[in-house]
């Protein structure tokens, strides 16, 4: 599937020539930073000294307790430092996230996501060595950091989602697909971009946990997450047909012309979710299109006894008079339901006649008895004369009859 090149600025991940967007809901700024504690009382001034290593620890007052801050607190604390000192305090940055202590490198990767919003350069590159950290700790705190950047840069973790989510290691690769999944919210075409890769896998299990996503971008995605979705519906494994089936309530809603096409698509599918999500896909369908008026009545003939009688609550809907007579009699000779059967018959009276075709003809009024021709010897008539018409006539007769 082709792609379009989607260029964004380095600073905020937005796409170029776009009006900015608010952060992303559950992501706020607060969210970006450490966790709250003391180095939030460190002044500006004091910052980089202590994270550099240059001064010693720094006295302060929290909380009514004394707490003597030091580097690691510091590197914490550098998002804060004045503009002036953006470009020094990245450099820190950099070094604690390659420094030999676990402690400092954590520290780091707490820090990263809220300064990538003053500087990025290589932070995600460091970023990517830390999620291949010796220390379980640091690579721990480095998939953390992964979930809170992916949506605000998805260009600049592209690589390293690609990477993760097809990790070996099960922590690692759910992490990833939840970092995606956040990522997609805000930018269907990341998750779109993603998916065309991990739909065409091998593996199943990356199929299947990809195919989660797909409700994600199911509304906004446009034409390439509808192709994702119609994809996955046709998958030989069945849950990855599972989790694209439930997107077919959302496209019912939102591109329903789409979702008659992949409802049609999976009516005849064999397995009960499956089969339940269409169901309800169904109902939301517009009743006027005849393709789903063609669709309501193979369903009502199903199989399948739940897609019947979800169908046949739908026909009294989409048909009335002559036709849903004739539809529901023809329907009622191949069901065996009893409850079904109850309901198709109801469908099937005359609404001025109780019984079916049949019996409503017996109950006609009899027509008026017409005597046949033996009957009328014993009639009188009065009939006009014509010219063949011998009986003699109260007349005189003519001058011929002289």
């Amino acid at each position: 599937m082709a792609r379009e090149y989607i260029a964004r600025d380095p600073r905020t991940g937005e796409r170029i020539g776009a009006k900015p967007k608010g952060t992303r809901k559950g992501i706020g700024i607060a969210a970006l930073y450490p966790d709250s504690g003391p180095w939030q009382r460190l002044e500006p001034d004091e910052i980089l000294p202590l994270a550099n290593g240059e001064s010693g620890k720094v006295e302060i007052l929290a909380d009514g307790k004394r707490w003597l801050l030091g580097r690691i607190d510091a590197i914490k604390a550098l998002s804060r430092v004045p503009e002036k000192d953006a470009e020094h305090a990245y450099d820190t940055l950099v070094d604690a996230l390659e420094d030999d202590y676990p402690d400092v490198r954590i520290a780091a990767l707490k820090t990263l996501p809220s300064f990538s919003l003053r500087r990025q350069g290589i932070l995600f590159h460091c970023l990517s060595d830390r999620l291949q950290d010796d220390e379980d700790s640091v690579r721990e705190e480095a998939m953390t950091c992964l979930k809170k950047v992916a949506p605000l840069f998805p260009s600049g973790c592209e690589e390293i989602l690609r990477r993760e989510l097809r990790d070996s290691r099960k922590d690692h690769r759910g992490n990833a697909f939840e970092a995606l999944k956040l990522a997609s919210r805000d930018w269907p075409e990341v998750g779109c971009l993603h998916l065309d890769e991990l739909i065409r896998e091998e593996e199943d299990d990356l199929r299947i946990r990809g195919s989660l996503i797909l409700r994600t971008i199911a509304s906004k995605g446009g034409a390439e997450a509808w192709d994702l979705i119609g994809w996955s519906l046709q998958d030989e494994e069945v849950r990855v047909r599972r989790n694209a089936s439930k997107t077919l309530t959302i496209l019912a809603d939102v591109e329903p012309r789409v979702a008659v096409i992949l409802v049609e698509s999976s009516i005849g599918e064999d397995d009960r979710q499956i089969r339940g999500s269409v169901i309800k896909a169904l109902k939301k369908l517009d009743i006027q299109s005849p393709r789903v008026v063609q669709m309501i009545l193979k369903g009502a003939a199903d199989r399948d006894i739940e897609m019947r009688r979800a169908c046949i609550g739908q026909i009294s809907i989409i048909l009335s008079g002559q036709e849903l007579r004739e539809a529901a009699g023809d329907l009622l000779k191949g069901e065996k339901d009893p409850s079904l059967r109850r309901r198709l018959k109801s469908l099937a009276m005359d609404p001025d006649f109780e019984g079916t075709e049949q019996e409503k003809n017996q109950k006609l009024a009899a027509a008026d008895y017409v005597p046949m021709d033996d009957d009328l010897e014993d009639t009188p008539t009065h009939l006009a004369k014509g010219e063949d018409d011998k009986r003699p006539s109260g007349r005189l007769g003519s001058e011929e009859g002289k």
